[in-house]
């Protein structure tokens, strides 16, 4: 059994490293049914579930001060591509399609919450909250809910487990859909011609060179940001059980972020790759307080998530119907909430290449809108 924090640390830290390293490196099958992310949760639980992590305070306290440094500076750094300017280009009729999605899928949460509630642990809306982050931002979106609400870690691997299934056969009906895209244009009587003012190519960030100088903003920078919004979060007041110093902190750095991307700071190399790092180390702390035990009721969690896609698709069909929406719009605005920035750029180019930047730029509204979207709807999941 480890009894030393400093020691778990890095056995947290060793276990990212070849995680991330096989998945980016390798192509292991593995990795396209399970990502490196999940792995992290499955192998730190079940590392808990066989007592090699002491659950003494003093040996799990240092991990999660760590965690609660990086949190904040991970949402900061996804956010720093998150362009206003841009999305604000994108015109009022491609973002409606992108909050019908979302609002959707936060419509049909509640919904399916209402119908299970009989049966769901009692803390459950906290959990959903979690997920609802997920599939309207990302999963630093996810870990932002958790960590505000305080979601049992014992059971946030439901969360996990669903995201990654559902949103796996969802993006496979996503790619299948563009095979009968012209039919289901036709069926609505779509006008796709406005699109043509959005093809263009991508501005790509990952062309820029990773620097001392670009880590050094980049690291150093996002953890002081982090330290500062932890300070002034927690003078502020609290409300509730979802506005705490937490959510402040959230608040802040999100906003913070915004703000960056509107200045050439936002286009530093390397944000996005030292992010996802902290992304791993926060999975693995949640997952080092997690069970095996507690997975016997994922295939519930499962059903709740699928009954929330069909409602969520359901809706955006009825949507594209009343409105003419082409098919394009709808699988991308839908890609980007449940799948975020690895997948929406992809879908939106197995459409049309020229449009890939609708999906960027759909999935970057979900980086800062899918903690708060999570957020509300836990607090009305929790009032019913």
């Amino acid at each position: 059994m480890i009894t030393d924090g400093l020691l778990m640390l890095g056995v947290l830290l060793g276990l990212s490293c070849v995680l991330l390293v096989l998945e980016r490196t390798t192509r292991w099958t593995l990795f396209r049914y399970v990502p490196g992310m999940v792995l992290m949760y499955l192998l730190c639980a079940g590392l808990n579930s066989l007592g090699l992590f002491s659950a003494d305070e003093s040996v799990r306290g240092p991990i999660t001060e760590v965690k609660d440094v990086l949190l904040p500076a991970m949402i900061l750094l996804f956010l720093f591509g998150c362009d206003l300017r841009r999305i604000v280009r994108l015109g009022p009729r491609l973002l409606l399609t992108y909050f019908v999605a979302a609002a959707s899928l936060a419509v049909a949460m509640v919904l399916v919450f209402a119908l299970f509630r009989g049966v769901l642990d009692p803390e459950a809306w906290k959990v959903l909250g979690a997920l609802l982050a997920s599939w309207t931002g990302g999963s630093a979106n996810m870990v932002a809910v958790q960590d505000i609400l305080q979601a049992p870690e014992a059971i946030f691997g439901y969360a996990l487990i669903t995201d990654t299934i559902i949103y796996s056969v969802w993006l496979m009906l996503m790619f299948a859909s563009v095979a009968v895209s012209p039919r289901f244009n036709r069926w609505v009587g779509a006008d796709t011609s406005y699109l043509d003012a959005h093809a263009g190519e991508e501005d790509d960030a990952q062309s820029r060179p990773v620097t001392v100088p670009s880590l050094a903003v980049v690291v150093f920078g996002s953890l002081t940001v982090s330290i500062a919004a932890t300070w002034v979060g927690g003078l502020l007041p609290e409300w509730g059980a979802v506005v705490n110093g937490t959510t402040w902190t959230i608040l802040l750095v999100s906003v913070a972020g915004l703000l960056i991307a509107l200045t050439p700071v936002g286009r530093t190399a390397g944000a996005s790759e030292v992010a996802t790092l902290m992304l791993f180390v926060v999975i693995g702390q949640i997952a080092s307080g997690s069970d095996f035990s507690a997975l016997t009721e994922a295939p519930l969690y499962l059903l709740v998530g699928a009954l929330v896609v069909l409602i969520h698709g359901a809706i955006l069909v009825l949507y594209a119907k009343l409105t003419r929406t082409e098919l394009f719009s709808l699988a991308v605005a839908s890609t980007a909430n449940i799948g975020g920035i690895a997948s929406a750029p992809v879908v939106a180019g197995a459409f049309n290449r020229q449009l890939v930047p609708v999906g960027v730029l759909f999935a970057l509204m979900g980086s800062f809108l899918g903690t708060f979207v999570g957020l509300a709807a836990a607090q009305l999941i929790a009032a019913l």
